[in-house]
């Protein structure tokens, strides 16, 4: 079974706890929420006080998805600001401070997640595969909601599934970018197992039955 982590970038800012609750009604068991920079994307959104907020009215899983440059600064208040899950880019610092921040997650307790742009190849996770609890795939440029999903991508979690499944098979699979209930079975054929969706998941009359037909 899949999980289904709506992305409160498509939500309505004014009306955060409110949407919260939302996805908790839906049935959604994890909540995504994105943190843009300015400099590692051209989007600013939300930062560490805002998922200080969202911890206090929710027990949702926080799947916090970090683009900004050199998160190995901010991992620590993240961690402690409520996230369960905290996952970074590896394009966003030094091959040594990627591997101290996703060490740094882990010592807090949290999961830590590693995430490419669709421009980055596959391979260049694979050193660090064994240190992760997640990888998330972008099935769209970071920065902004709405885009159109990226097919192309599916390649790169079948090569993940079959890498992780000799040394890390507990890692989770993750795509983010897209996401519908169209394009979700094709993420799910190829070897994900949670799938952000942000615009669709909100815009979606009946969002019980949308979690449900992600989910099964």
């Amino acid at each position: 079974m899949a999980i289904i982590s709506p992305s409160i970038l498509s939500a309505d800012f004014v009306n955060l706890e409110r949407d919260i609750k939302v996805c908790e009604s839906a049935g959604a068991p994890w909540v995504h929420v994105d943190v843009m920079d300015g400099h590692f994307v051209p989007n600013i959104t939300i930062g560490i006080p805002v998922v200080a907020a969202l911890r206090k009215v929710t027990d949702l899983v926080l799947d916090v998805h970090l683009m900004i440059d050199r998160p190995i600064r901010y991992v620590e208040q993240f961690c402690s600001s409520g996230a369960d899950c905290l996952t970074v880019h590896l394009e966003s610092d030094t091959p040594e401070n990627i591997h101290q921040t996703l060490k740094n997650i882990r010592s807090n307790g949290v999961k830590a997640g590693l995430s490419i742009k669709p421009g980055t190849p596959v391979e260049a996770l694979e050193p660090y595969l064994v240190d992760c609890d997640l990888i998330l795939i972008m099935t769209v440029e970071p920065g902004f909601g709405g885009q159109r999903f990226m097919g192309d991508m599916m390649p790169k979690l079948v090569w993940l599934k079959e890498k992780l499944a000799a040394i890390n098979p507990e890692c989770l699979l993750q795509v983010d970018g897209g996401v519908d209930l169209c394009t979700a079975p094709i993420c799910k054929k190829s070897g994900a197992n949670v799938l952000v969706s942000g615009s669709a998941f909100f815009k979606a009359q009946d969002k019980t039955a949308f979690v449900a037909e992600i989910q099964k």
